[in-house]
């Protein structure tokens, strides 16, 4: 008998750390892409233009609480650096204010490199300026025109960066799965 009351127990106590919390499930174009759980880090934007990245901290009645760290690098006295938590921020989010998730990118960077022409070109002209106004002579109007030029793809180039995985385009949806009682 009594074997049999620590076995109930023990299942008992199972069954109650087995419960899931609620969660996300990311689709795209109906199929399952992700799912999103309480523990999760999670990189998004708002409709509002608000940035976030931090820990799911708890998924319930469509509200996403999110806990964002905010981290300091600390230089040491032998040239290293430290790393340091100096706060904490908590943040509450119905998931249907997520406009856009965060994707990790693969390959090359082209919205950094846009901005790398961009400070190219504005390094140029400024030196354009400068010659012009102390040399007239040493002024090259071809390569101002070049540096313009060079600053135009340079914006292209770093508007044509990824923007992440935007809910409601290219067949994204999120869907919310409310499995608590």
């Amino acid at each position: 008998m009594r074997k049999l009351l620590v076995c109930v127990a023990v299942m008992i106590s199972l069954t109650g750390f087995s419960q899931p919390s609620d969660f996300l499930i990311l689709k795209k174009k109906g199929k399952t892409a992700q799912n999103i759980y309480a523990g999760n880090n999670l990189e998004f934007t708002t409709k509002t233009g608000a940035y976030r990245n931090g820990l799911v901290k708890r998924i319930h009645n469509d509200t996403l609480f999110i806990q964002e760290f905010q981290v300091r690098h600390i230089p040491t006295t032998v040239g290293g650096v430290i790393y340091d938590t100096v706060g904490s921020f908590s943040y509450n989010y119905s998931y249907h204010d997520i406009l856009s998730l965060g994707k990790t990118r693969k390959g090359f960077n082209v919205s950094g490199s846009g901005y790398t022409l961009m400070g190219g070109a504005a390094l140029l002209v400024v030196g354009s300026g400068v010659s012009y106004l102390i040399d007239k002579d040493k002024f090259s109007p071809e390569l101002l025109l070049a540096a313009v030029g060079l600053g135009g793809v340079g914006y292209l180039m770093s508007r044509a960066g990824s923007k992440g995985i935007v809910i409601g385009k290219k067949g994204y949806s999120l869907q919310y799965m409310d499995v608590t009682p």
